[in-house]
């Protein structure tokens, strides 16, 4: 009868996906039902841990996180958890032969998170994304290439500068929050308290560069996973165009939001171009 854990283990992956992100759950309907779990499953897991080092401030989130870490372990090795989100990564990752230091690195990024709260150089901030943001995408790559070792090797920068460009929207976004509930500074060589135009744009033009990298990829993407990843691009290049039309001390000040409505408009826009082939 463990398939009734595993369903139950799918579900609960899948609800935290509808729960956590509407944007994301979005495209990922946008993919081919025998892709989709998979992908539920991989949110899923980052998204706990993610939780773990940013939300839940009134527990010990060191002793969480090491509990989690030592569950997610045994998860891969013996395949199988009680805790259901690993359980149904723990498949994924089985399944697809998803490569441990993958997953060794986003838990490494995370931890980062537990105690570092400034990346003052460049090196600090490549490295905490790779971890954070381009091992998601390599996770989800393996499951759109259905584990197929060339196309990935084909596919894997353009992946992770996909995975880059998503986070660093997602950052320059959350300026405020980061700085003020979580004391945390992502950009290097950039002073939060007086961002400047300059700045801004010195930070958009690194992310334009990611997505246009990020594209390419998009579009040797088997047939299965093309709609709902250009979906998702098409959502993040959307934040970028409004946070280029706020003023930076706005952006130090609120959080830049795609409202439901528009969410809904550029599914529509982004099927059309799919259906005429216009990626």
């Amino acid at each position: 009868m463990k398939y009734i854990f595993d369903n139950v283990s799918n579900d609960c992956s899948k609800t935290v996906t509808k729960t956590y992100s509407t944007s994301f759950s979005l495209a990922t309907k946008m993919l081919s039902a025998s892709i989709r779990q998979d992908i539920y499953n991989i949110y899923g897991f980052v998204r706990f841990a993610d939780e773990i080092v940013d939300s839940f401030h009134e527990f010990d989130k060191k002793e969480l996180f090491e509990k989690f870490e030592e569950d997610l372990e045994h998860a891969l090795s013996n395949k199988i958890s009680l805790n259901p989100i690993l359980n149904a990564f723990q498949h994924t990752f089985h399944r697809y032969k998803i490569d441990k230091s993958l997953v060794d690195s986003f838990m490494n990024s995370m931890r980062m998170d537990l105690h570092k709260s400034k990346y003052l150089t460049e090196e600090e901030y490549k490295a905490y994304i790779y971890g954070s943001a381009d091992v998601v995408g390599l996770m989800c790559l393996k499951v759109f290439v259905k584990g197929d070792k060339e196309k990935y090797n084909e596919l894997k920068d353009t992946a992770m500068s996909l995975g880059s460009a998503f986070q660093k929207v997602n950052f320059l976004r959350d300026l405020k929050a980061d700085h003020e509930d979580l004391n945390r500074t992502y950009f290097p060589n950039t002073d939060l308290t007086k961002l400047d135009e300059a700045s801004k744009q010195d930070i958009i033009n690194d992310i334009e560069n990611d997505f246009t990298e990020g594209l390419e990829g998009i579009k040797k993407l088997p047939m299965e996973a093309k709609f709902g990843v250009f979906m998702a691009y098409r959502y993040y290049r959307q934040l970028l165009k409004k946070l280029k039309k706020t003023p930076a001390l706005d952006i130090k000040n609120t959080r830049v939001r795609v409202p439901n409505y528009k969410k809904f408009e550029l599914l529509t826009r982004s099927y059309v171009k799919f259906q005429l082939n216009l990626l």
